[in-house]
C-alpha cells in the first residue's frame, strides 16, 4: 500500500540522507496523506495503509463471467506547468481520468488504483498535495487508491521535479464487454463535454504558447473570457466520465465509448468501430473552449494538427442506438454533464470523417 522507498545506514560514513533520499520526510508525507486515501476504501478493500501489497475482495458472485480490466498511464508534459506554477493538488485528478475513463470505456467499473511518483526530493506537503488530488479523484471515480509508491531520486531528477504514473483495475461481464461488435449503421453518437485540454498535447502548448509565443503562466488572457492565469487555465484538471457512463450503461443499450485522449477524435473513434462502417461526426455541433484557439492562433497551428493532437472540446464519446439518445442524454444532464448528438454511424470503411455539416 501507499509508501516511500527507504533504505538506512548507521554510524559514520556515507549516509541515505547524504545522499540525498530523506526517509523521515517519506514517513511525513504517508502521514499527511492517510486520511486521504482512507476515504477511498471501498468495503472490499483488505487491511490498512502501508502493506507490501494492497488487496481487494471483490464479490464474484455479482457476474456471471467477470473479466478484469487494466490500464496504466500517466499525465505527460502537464506536469511541467504544475511545477512551474507550484501547483500540486491537480495533476492527481488528471492522472485518475486518464486511468479510469480507459476503464470505463470497455464497460468496466473501476475497482482500485495503484499510483507511482518519482521525484526528486520528497517534500512531505508537496507529496501529499499530489496524492491527495489521486484521492479525490479516486472517489470521483468510486474506486479506491488500493497502493502507491513514493521514490526519491536525487541526482537523476532535480529537487522541484516529479513524474506521477498509475495503473487501474476494473471489471465487467464477459457478455457486457463494449465495443466494435456491437456497432450498427444507424447508431447515434453522443458527445460529452471536455474540460479544457485534459492531458494530452502539452508538448504542442507549451511550444505554442510559451516558446513560440513568449506568453507567461502568471498572465491573464482576456481570449480565454475568465479572469484565471493561463497556467490555472491549463492546469484546469480533465473530467472523471467513469460514474456517469457507469450509470448511462445500466440505464440505456451502449453500443461503445470511446475516451479522447491523444489523437484526438479521429484517432480515438476510430479505435471502436468496425471495417464495415463510418463515424460521421458534425463539428457544428459544439464550440471547442477558447484555450484551443488560443493555441491555434498564437502557435499557427493548422486545425488538422488540431484535431489529431487535442479533444478539441469533447472528452468522450457514447454510442447508442436511436432508441436511447433521449434517455442517455438525459441521465448525463441529471449528472451534471451537458450531452449532445454530435453525428451518427453509417455504412462505410472504417474511417472518422469530420464534417462541418451533419447529412441529412
Amino acid at each position: 500500500m501507499t509508501r516511500t522507498s527507504r533504505d538506512a545506514t548507521e554510524g559514520g560514513g556515507s549516509s541515505y540522507r547524504a545522499a540525498g533520499v530523506d526517509i523521515e520526510a517519506g514517513d511525513r508525507a504517508v502521514e499527511l496523506m492517510r486520511s486521504k486515501v482512507k476515504k477511498t476504501f471501498r468495503p472490499e478493500v483488505v487491511g490498512n495503509i502501508g502493506g507490501f501489497a494492497g488487496l481487494f475482495a471483490f464479490d464474484t458472485a455479482k457476474y456471471t463471467k467477470p473479466v478484469l480490466a487494466s490500464s496504466t498511464d500517466g499525465v505527460g508534459t502537464k506536469l511541467a506547468i504544475a511545477q512551474a506554477m507550484d501547483i500540486h493538488d491537480t495533476v492527481g485528478v488528471d492522472l485518475v481520468a486518464m486511468v479510469v475513463d480507459d476503464l470505463v470505456v470497455c464497460g468496466a467499473e473501476p475497482l482500485f488504483l495503484q499510483d507511482y511518483i518519482a521525484i526528486g526530493k520528497v517534500v512531505p506537503e508537496r507529496v501529499a498535495d499530489i496524492v491527495g488530488g489521486i484521492a479525490d479523484g479516486c472517489r470521483w471515480a468510486g474506486c479506491a487508491l488500493l497502493g502507491g509508491e513514493t521514490a526519491e531520486h536525487p541526482g537523476l531528477l532535480s529537487p522541484g521535479e516529479y513524474d506521477i504514473a498509475a495503473t487501474g483495475v476494473g471489471v465487467v461481464d464477459a457478455d457486457k464487454i463494449l465495443g466494435v461488435e456491437r456497432i450498427k449503421p444507424g447508431d447515434q453518437i453522443i458527445a460529452l463535454p471536455s474540460s479544457g485540454v485534459h492531458s494530452n498535447g502539452y508538448s504542442l502548448v507549451r511550444h505554442a504558447l510559451l516558446a513560440d509565443g513568449k506568453m507567461r503562466l502568471d498572465q491573464v488572457v482576456a481570449d480565454l473570457g475568465n479572469q484565471r492565469t493561463l497556467g490555472e487555465e491549463l492546469l484546469t484538471p480533465t473530467t472523471i466520465y467513469a460514474q456517469p457512463c457507469l450509470a448511462v450503461i445500466e440505464e440505456c443499450e451502449v453500443h461503445a465509448l470511446a475516451h479522447i485522449t491523444g489523437g484526438g477524435l479521429p484517432g480515438n473513434v476510430v479505435r471502436v468501430i468496425g471495417e464495415d462502417v463510418d463515424a460521421v461526426i458534425d463539428r457544428s455541433t459544439w464550440r471547442p473552449q477558447p484555450i484551443f484557439d488560443l493555441v491555434g492562433t498564437i502557435g499557427r497551428v493548422t486545425r488538422p494538427e488540431m484535431e489529431r493532437t487535442f479533444n478539441m472540446g469533447v472528452g468522450m464519446i457514447v454510442v447508442v442506438p436511436p432508441s436511447d439518445v433521449d434517455r442517455a442524454i438525459a441521465s448525463f444532464n441529471a449528472r451534471g454533464i451537458s450531452a449532445w448528438v454530435a453525428g451518427e454511424v453509417v455504412q462505410g470503411t472504417g474511417m472518422v470523417r469530420l464534417v462541418d455539416e451533419h447529412p441529412s
